[in-house]
């Protein structure tokens, strides 16, 4: 099975070697056609701490870090 990768931005880097990283999926209501935005936030490890608040990343998914916390920052695209 592929591993799953996402892109997304960094809301929070509080923790110690994981960064919240939100992504946003534009789909469209089933009933009304209306276009609606929805944000998932993700647990991320950051071993190199090289992200801050703000940064575009690329995640992918791997093994468990903990009980949230199964996505890895594979790199930052825009600071």
């Amino acid at each position: 099975m592929a591993r799953k990768e996402k892109v997304g931005i960094v809301v929070s880097d509080k923790m110690v070697k994981t960064r919240i990283v939100a992504i946003n999926d534009r789909i469209t209501s089933k009933r009304y056609g209306k276009v609606i935005t929805r944000t998932k936030r993700y647990a991320v490890h950051d071993s190199r701490f090289n992200t801050s608040i703000g940064d575009k990343v690329k995640i992918t998914e791997t093994y468990p870090f903990s009980k949230t916390k199964n996505w890895v920052v594979t790199g930052v695209l825009g600071k």
